[in-house]
């Protein structure tokens, strides 16, 4: 589909009565991590501040990275993860994961984190009430790469994702590595073939396969599946999901068995009233203290994922699954039954002909808010938006900040509260009421009212969005004789 080049950017909706208000924090591009208030308007920003993504802290602390390893020699590997207070000064650090020696590089310590990683006391990196992340101390979990070679996967090297907890001082004292587990995925022999034949090379870093590209990992925390016995929904467990196959999982923290799947396969008859979840970011346990706590939140992007038999989209059984526009799910992990969704019918598009205006092929988040709505980041097309249970439009923010493609992308925002800032004041909030788009002129532009407007006679509309044809009553000459 085509794009305008021209668009509005910043808030262009705000219901302040229907809002949970607060500060938003996202990647702006390259220029850093920038914080705004529900009216768009830049309050803060940590300049040439990395995020992968970027997560605030209570006291206006910010989680960021200073550098990228070169894109020759890794794939999305950040050289650091740091935590910096609101001057910019780092107050802590993690990079001693790996010892990388890059040609035409100084050798140096790496954290090759990527995607995600939460910090002890709050088990999904967003605000919950009473789940606060701790700023002095704590353990943090990571999610980080490194290169295998496992010839029963294929025999390319494999660029593999770890799930790492390291302590406050940087030791690294628990490590799970995925495939280590490639048994309990779920391949069938056509999925396994695709996959041995190429693991997603990609193209780079020497042809390592990103196989698996696991793009977020958090902490299930304390749940009502847990205090029902359910050993599999333990607080200590993690969930994460990997895009290239669409799968989401949970890890057994003490054994670093996993207990819990979704995908690969949803033709499932556990799984077919859900429809194919396809190249997913984000899934997590809504959790306990915020609306729905205890379902998976997922935002499903569609475009293409997987492996598998071959299809004419796919005739290599790579990316085999696909779909031309996304979802937010958000799934009950017992019983399996969607609890509530966000689609393109949900706003308001006719499906599946306008289907894929809802459609971020890639990247992307959803965060449940306090009071039940949910923030999502459309990110291919730099949209932060806030919708209702009801599925109300009550804000939304569009990205002026541009990246060296030329995209406005966001990977993912994330909303605090007011008081997790006390550098700053309370913020006036102003209500943005939505324009009406076909009234809406730049200055100097001829505006709808101005135009000389006729009606024709015995005008007839042959079904929705269909093309009108006038007609009238005389008797049309024969075809030559007009």
């Amino acid at each position: 589909m085509g794009h305008p080049t021209i668009y509005p950017t910043g808030t262009t909706v705000y219901k302040p009565g229907k809002s949970w208000s607060g500060y938003t924090l996202y990647q702006a591009a390259e220029t850093g991590a920038l914080l705004i208030d529900m009216n768009g308007r830049e309050v803060h920003l940590w300049k040439g501040l990395r995020g992968f993504p970027n997560k605030l802290l209570p006291g206006g602390y910010v989680f960021g990275s200073t550098a990228e390893r070169d894109p020759k020699y890794g794939f999305q590997d950040e050289v650091n993860l740091v935590q910096v207070d609101w001057d910019g000064n780092i107050v802590w650090k993690f990079d001693r994961y790996q010892h990388i020696e890059d040609p035409g590089h100084e050798p140096q310590w790496m954290a090759r984190q990527h995607h995600d990683y939460q910090r002890e006391g709050n088990p999904v990196g967003y605000y919950v009430p009473g789940q606060e992340p701790k700023v002095h101390s704590g353990n943090t979990i990571i999610l980080a790469h490194k290169n295998v070679k496992r010839p029963e996967i294929s025999d390319k090297e494999l660029l593999d994702d770890t799930i790492l907890e390291v302590d406050w001082e940087g030791n690294v004292v628990w490590e799970w590595t995925t495939s280590d587990h490639f048994e309990e995925l779920g391949f069938d022999e056509d999925a396994r073939e695709a996959l041995y034949n190429d693991p997603n090379t990609r193209f780079f870093g020497a042809n390592a396969g990103d196989w698996m590209h696991i793009n977020s990992a958090s902490v299930l925390g304390p749940n009502k599946h847990y205090d029902a016995g359910d050993e599999r929904f333990h607080p200590d467990n993690i969930i994460w999901d990997a895009r290239e196959t669409n799968i989401i999982a949970i890890t057994d923290k003490k054994t670093g068995k996993i207990v819990w799947k979704l995908g690969p396969n949803y033709n499932t008859e556990e799984t077919k009233h859900i429809g194919w979840i396809i190249g997913q970011h984000h899934a997590h346990l809504i959790p306990r203290g915020l609306p729905g706590e205890g379902n998976i939140l997922i935002f499903d992007n569609g475009g293409w994922g997987g492996y598998g038999a071959p299809n004419p989209e796919s005739p290599d059984g790579l990316k085999n699954a696909r779909r031309d526009h996304s979802r937010i799910l958000e799934i009950n992990p017992v019983t399996l039954e969607i609890e509530w969704q966000y689609t393109p019918t949900e706003a308001g598009f006719q499906a599946p002909l306008d289907s894929y205006r809802f459609y971020s092929p890639y990247i992307s988040s959803a965060q449940r808010l306090p009071n039940g709505n949910t923030l999502i980041t459309e990110g291919a097309d730099g949209r932060i938006f806030e919708v209702t249970r009801e599925h109300e439009l009550v804000w939304e923010y569009i990205s002026p900040y541009k990246n060296k493609r030329n995209s406005n992308m966001v990977y993912r925002a994330y909303r605090v509260p007011y008081e997790w800032v006390p550098q700053l004041e309370l913020p006036e909030e102003v209500e943005i009421a939505p324009i009406d788009v076909a009234d809406f002129r730049l200055p100097g532009a001829a505006a709808r009212g101005a135009v000389t407007t006729v009606e024709v006679e015995g005008t007839v509309s042959y079904g929705e969005g269909a093309l009108c044809v006038a007609r009238t009553d005389e008797a049309q000459p024969e075809p030559g004789k007009g």
